[in-house]
């Protein structure tokens, strides 16, 4: 269907930025969140610079779990950075304005590491169904040139999905006193508020949806049936709690990050039903970058092993 609101400039000024919707109004609860969102950005810096340098610091880490779990630790740290300043500069001071080139550039890198963080949690889930289903095809399936190849593959899809993003938000044309009910430019959002024919920019979201954000989200599901499928088949309990334990990290990180982007971009509902989007956006822009590193590194015994060597404790 095409949705066509009027021809731009015909009853409007064309934007050259827009407004970021806020929070909250009320200063207090301003500050509370400010100090909030900057301990946790803060927390994900330290945390995802810290698990990088562990991995490359330390050859017990080095593993294809671990390359895998590096680089998602570099896009966590992308995704927090691209987002989170902007978003505490509008929440301290209350300035809402961004620029059309600013939320342009915010659409193409958001576009960019979403995707590649849905990859390289597939690529992670396919590391653990081999770990688990195929342990004796394990060195010859998670080659180190096999690795190179899914990691590269994920950060090019991302580019891909990056630029037709920015692709279908250049055919769209707003009024000046455009408000994004939202604290990033979000594409969907962007769709909606067009005073243009926002066709190109609906048919590049949804194939961007069917052909990259469903299969990454298949190849997670089809690895963890076939997972449980094969720890329930072991005889011993404490098989099955050491086969469990090397996916529970894996699997609770997956879990929080496309519960929200499902339920963003997945779950069809009208303008008026969508409350909850910036709170789902701070779990998956906030929340999730910040605690991946935990996620993945308390339960761990490799990692907590690895920090003891690398500071030397006894």
């Amino acid at each position: 269907t095409t949705h066509f609101k009027g021809m731009p400039g015909s009853n409007c000024t064309q934007a050259t930025g827009f407004s970021l919707m806020g929070f909250t109004e009320d200063q207090a609860t301003r500050v509370t969140l400010f100090l909030l969102f900057l301990l946790a950005y803060l927390v994900t810096i330290l945390g995802n610079l810290g698990m990088i340098t562990l991995i490359r610091a330390s050859p017990l880490l080095h593993s294809p779990m671990y390359y895998f779990l590096g680089n998602l630790a570099f896009v966590n740290l992308c995704t927090s950075t691209i987002i989170t300043p902007r978003m505490l500069v509008g929440v301290l001071l209350g300035k809402k304005g961004i620029t059309y080139a600013r939320c342009t550039a915010q659409v193409f890198t958001f576009g960019l590491f979403v995707v590649t963080e849905c990859f390289l949690l597939a690529a992670m889930a396919y590391d653990r169904y081999v770990a688990v289903c195929h342990p004796l095809l394990y060195p010859l399936a998670m080659s180190p040139e096999r690795c190179s190849r899914l990691v590269a593959g994920s950060y090019l899809l991302g580019l891909a999905n990056g630029v037709a993003q920015t692709i279908g938000m250049s055919s769209l044309s707003f009024c000046s006193s455009s408000t994004i009910s939202l604290f990033f430019c979000d594409i969907s959002l962007l769709i909606s508020l067009s005073t243009s024919d926002t066709t190109l920019s609906l048919v590049i979201l949804r194939t961007s949806s069917s052909l990259l954000g469903v299969p990454s989200m298949l190849v997670v599901l089809v690895s963890y049936v076939a997972i449980i499928s094969t720890i329930l088949s072991i005889s011993s309990a404490e098989g099955r709690h050491k086969a469990f334990s090397t996916c529970a990290s894996h699997l609770t990180a997956v879990s929080t990050f496309y519960g929200a982007l499902i339920f963003m971009y997945l779950i069809p509902r009208s303008d008026t039903s969508r409350a909850g989007d910036k709170w789902a956006a701070v779990l998956y822009t906030v929340v999730t970058p910040m605690l991946n590193p935990f996620i993945y590194s308390l339960r761990n015994q490799e990692v907590k092993e690895a920090w003891r060597r690398l500071t030397k404790i006894k």
